[in-house]
């Protein structure tokens, strides 16, 4: 028998789109920007947060 967790995971979710074999990139919101130092400069990204498909959260919607 499944747990919730696991049939709420990551990887069932309408909003998750897969790298890899175990790993995507959770899309329900916005990307986030991230700071990060490069030779002594600041630089700026905007990312997706990056989830294991077996994670899961309270945002879960069913993928089709």
């Amino acid at each position: 028998m499944k747990t919730k967790k696991a049939t709420r995971a990551c990887a069932a979710c309408a909003f998750w789109n897969k790298l890899e074999e175990d790993h995507g990139e959770c899309r329900r919101h916005a990307p986030q920007t991230v700071a990060f130092e490069v030779d002594d400069e600041v630089k700026f990204e905007s990312m997706f947060p990056v989830t294991a498909g077996e994670d899961w959260c309270g945002d879960f919607e069913k993928a089709d």
